[in-house]
């Protein structure tokens, strides 16, 4: 009994907590132990400190996560937590095709490229997009990538609604909101002005309109998140202004999307209007795809070389072309996919001298005083599945190069 009593101290004595690191010698011992024997080194007594220095430092590692770590850690635990609408199971008439693709399995692919999140990484994000389709009536999402800030990162997905559903969702978020009240004296002359004050003759140019909704650079949605299992907050539709802003200036996120965009020339937005106007430049410029892939639905209309059309079919008997052509440095072999975006900052050009009515109405009387401006010149670009080959150069080099990732690919 007295030696159960001593080992019983003893154990006692080892479990207890060191006041600067808060581990103990008992579970130190314990897991120096366990690493010795799943090693079953030759030389465990010769690196028996270096496995011990190394097993400290990991879990003094580990004791230092900050409030803000630990939140995210529980907000992505919930993500592996199964729903009570996943439990049910769904009725045959319900049943649509999943919008998520395998994320897992794309990953793959991009892995044996050297590029990607890692498999943990990737597998919170598919969880993530997982909760994005279930709170969401959508038609496809996509893993567009992740932008690094400094001091936050940037998730962002690529979605399409179904029909309808984004109009729905738009007039939930639009409910409750009220107008402003308008300030009825605003405009009007205060005591004491004079009526002959002189006006200046300058009219700042026109606003370009966005385009609409599925169309030109706001064909796909947009939302973003800092971390896996954070809110998803949607993007707004960009602005022509903000596009032609966003050619001029070169800023680094911050990972608040409300972080104001000091630059010049003056940024119009905050960065979640950046954030936005630049994932629409990357999308035009580096989304690509085979020669083939893609095709013109054959009841279309339009020029027969793709100039004005803004929609694609994915070609079913397509045939996948050889490794080496491929790679063939013309590149002619490779197309993109996603409509050029004009210096105007649309995709479709709009001639900004066209006014409405209501602004014939109120400039009927100046333009009788004003020389007329000249007709701007309609702007042109590429056409929709035009190969990257024609692609401008980028500092006296080509744009795209291709390359082989392994050489021990079948050919």
């Amino acid at each position: 009994m007295a030696s159960e009593a001593l080992i019983a101290n003893a154990k006692d004595f080892l479990k207890t907590e060191s006041p600067d690191s808060k581990l103990n010698l008992y579970d130190h011992l314990a897991s120096i132990l366990h690493s010795v024997l799943e090693g079953r080194t030759t030389n465990s007594v010769d690196v028996f400190e270096d496995t011990s220095r190394n097993i400290k430092n990991n879990a003094t590692n580990e004791n230092e996560l900050s409030e803000e770590d630990i939140a995210i850690i529980k907000l992505q635990n919930n993500l592996f937590e199964k729903s009570s609408a996943e439990d049910a199971e769904p009725e045959p008439e319900d049943e649509v095709e999943m919008p998520l693709p395998d994320l897992m399995d794309t990953a793959h692919y991009f892995e044996q490229a050297g590029v990607g999140l890692g498999r943990e990484e990737t597998f919170r994000i598919f969880l993530a997009l997982k909760n994005l389709v279930d709170t969401h009536t959508l038609q496809s999402v996509r893993f567009w990538g992740k932008i690094l800030g400094t001091s936050k990162n940037y998730i962002v997905a690529e979605v399409e609604y179904r029909e309808g559903a984004e109009e729905e969702e738009q007039g939930e978020e639009g409910e409750g909101e009220e107008d402003e009240p308008k300030d009825e004296e605003e405009g009007e002359p205060k005591e004491g002005e004079e009526d002959n004050v002189p006006q200046p003759d300058y009219k700042p140019p026109p606003v370009i309109p966005k385009e609409e909704n599925g169309t030109g650079c706001n064909k796909k949605t947009y939302f973003v998140c800092n971390e896996p299992g954070t809110e998803w907050v949607k993007l707004p539709p960009v602005e022509p202004a903000e596009i032609v802003c966003a050619r001029q200036i070169k800023k680094f996120f911050t990972g608040d999307l409300n972080a104001p965009v000091i630059s010049y020339p003056p940024f119009p937005g905050t960065e979640i209007n950046y954030l936005r106007a630049q994932i629409a430049r990357i999308s035009a410029g580096t989304q690509i795809s085979p020669v083939d892939y893609y095709k013109f639905e054959e009841d279309d209309e339009d020029d027969s070389d793709g100039e004005g059309r803004d929609s694609f079919v994915e070609n079913v008997e397509f045939e996948p072309l050889r490794n080496q052509e491929l790679i063939d440095p013309s590149l002619s072999n490779w197309v993109h996919h996603v409509q050029h975006i004009l210096p105007q900052g649309r995709c479709q050009w709009i001639n900004p001298a066209v006014k409405t009515e209501a602004e014939d109405f109120d400039d009927e009387e100046e333009e009788e005083e004003r020389e007329e401006p000249d007709e701007p010149v309609p702007e042109h670009g590429p056409p929709l599945l035009n190969p990257i080959s024609e692609d401008s150069e980028v500092d006296s080099m080509p744009a795209w190069s291709a390359g082989l990732t392994s050489t021990h690919v079948p050919q």
